[in-house]
C-alpha cells in the first residue's frame, strides 16, 4: 500500500469512528479498530521525521547487528553485489559537501547503491525498520535500527566511528546525505507557491500538455504477458517459484502432470512456500539457491544429511552453492525446519 493510500485509509478509520451510523449500518461485519490497533500498524517515518520512535544507537553495536542480521546478503562492508545491489559506495565528500552526487549524471559509477539515491534519511530508517531483516521483517527494536543505520552511515563516512544516531540528532544527519538535494519538487505533482517566487514547487501547474484523444479507441483490449512462447520455460517452472509476497506470482509454464496445482495438495510445500524457501529455490531449478534435487543428489547417502542440512538452515551460510550467500532462518520453528528437511530429502514430493 502507497503511503498516500495508507493515509487515506487512516484517515477513514478515524472518520468512521465518529459515525457509528457507519457500522450499524452492517451488524455483525467487523468492529471499529482500537486507538492501539491503529498506533500498531501506523508505523511509517515521515522526511519531516513525524512517526520516528525515540531511541539511539552507535556505530560500534550497530556493526555487531549488521554482521548478524544483514551481513549474509548485503556483505560485511554493505558493499556485496550478490543477492542484493550494494548498499554502501559510490559517493565522495564533496558529494556530502553539495548534496548532490556527481556520479549520477556523470555515469562515472560502476552502480547506484542506496547512499547515491536515497535523499531522504527517513526513507532508509523507515525502510530498515518495516522491511529487515528479509527474513524477519519488523523484528528490530527501534534503538537497533538506530544502530545499524548509523553503521550505515559510517560506512559512507557521514559520521564518525564514535558517532551515536538518535531521534534528536537524525535531523543533522539528514543535512550531511550525500544526495540531499537530488530530489526536486519544481514540478506540477506538487502543490504550493512556485519555486520562482520563493516557495516550494511550481504551484501545481502541469508540466505537460495533452488532451484526450477519445478518436478511433478499440472496443476490447486483451491484457496478457507478452513474454513469447518460446521462452516461456527458460526459467522452468514458474508456479514452484512462487512468492507469497510482492508483485510476482507463479503461472504454469510446463506441460501435463506439471500444470496441476501442487501446493494445495502438499502440504510440505505448502509450508516452504509460506516460510520462504520458494523464493529462492526451485524443486528442479536453481533460482537464487539450488533446486532441491541438486541438494538431494549432493547429500545422497550421507547418514548425517538431515542433522547438517538443519544447522545449515538454521545459521545459513555461503560457499557451499557458490558465492551467493544464504540467510539466516532462525525465526523459523525447530519443528518447521526438520519437517522441510525431511521433505527435501525425500526429493520434495
Amino acid at each position: 500500500m502507497s503511503r498516500f493510500s495508507k493515509s487515506v485509509f487512516v484517515f477513514a478509520l478515524f472518520s468512521a469512528s465518529t459515525a457509528a451510523i457507519a457500522f450499524d449500518g452492517y451488524q455483525g461485519v467487523g468492529r471499529q479498530a482500537t486507538p492501539a490497533e491503529v498506533k500498531a500498524w501506523d508505523i511509517d517515518v515521515r522526511p519531516d521525521f513525524k512517526g520516528l520512535p525515540k531511541g539511539s544507537g552507535n556505530v560500534e553495536r550497530g556493526n555487531e547487528l549488521f554482521e548478524e542480521k544483514c551481513a549474509s546478503c548485503h556483505g560485511s562492508f554493505g558493499e556485496s553485489n550478490e543477492v542484493f545491489t550494494p548498499l554502501a559506495g559510490g559517493t565522495t565528500k564533496d558529494d556530502i559537501k553539495n548534496g548532490r552526487v556527481r556520479g549520477l549524471s556523470s555515469g562515472e559509477l560502476p552502480q547506484r547503491t542506496t547512499f547515491t539515491k536515497v535523499a531522504t534519511i527517513s526513507t532508509v530508517f523507515d525502510y530498515i525498520q518495516r522491511a529487515m531483516p528479509w527474513t524477519a521483517p519488523k523484528s528490530l527494536k527501534p534503538d537497533e535500527v538506530y544502530a545499524i543505520l548509523a553503521y550505515l552511515l559510517n560506512l559512507q563516512e557521514i559520521v564518525p566511528a564514535d558517532f551515536v544516531l538518535s531521534d534528536k540528532n537524525i535531523g543533522d544527519v539528514q543535512k550531511l546525505l550525500p544526495n540531499r538535494n537530488g530530489m526536486t519538487t519544481d514540478h506540477g505533482l506538487w502543490p504550493g507557491a512556485s519555486a520562482k517566487k520563493g516557495g516550494i514547487g511550481n504551484g501545481g501547474v502541469p508540466d505537460v500538455k495533452n488532451v484526450a484523444c477519445m478518436k478511433n479507441c478499440k472496443s476490447t483490449v486483451q491484457i496478457g504477458s507478452t513474454l513469447p512462447d518460446y521462452a516461456r520455460t527458460a526459467h522452468g517452472e514458474l508456479a514452484d517459484q512462487y512468492r507469497h509476497f510482492g508483485p510476482v506470482r507463479g503461472t504454469r509454464t510446463l506441460e501435463g502432470d506439471a500444470a496441476k496445482p501442487a501446493a494445495a495438495a502438499n502440504p510440505n510445500l505448502e509450508l516452504a512456500t509460506k516460510s520462504g524457501c520458494m523464493a529462492c529455490h526451485g524443486v528442479s531449478n536453481k533460482i537464487v539457491g539450488p533446486g532441491y534435487e541438486e541438494v538431494v543428489t549432493r547429500y545422497r547417502g550421507q547418514t548425517d544429511a538431515e542433522a547438517r542440512l538443519i544447522g545449515k538452515v538454521k545459521a545459513g551460510g555461503q560457499g557451499a552453492w557458490g558465492s551467493v550467500p544464504m540467510p539466516p532462518n532462525g525465526h523459523l520453528p525447530d519443528e518447521d525446519i526438520k519437517t522441510l528437511v525431511k521433505w527435501i530429502l525425500s526429493g520434495a514430493k
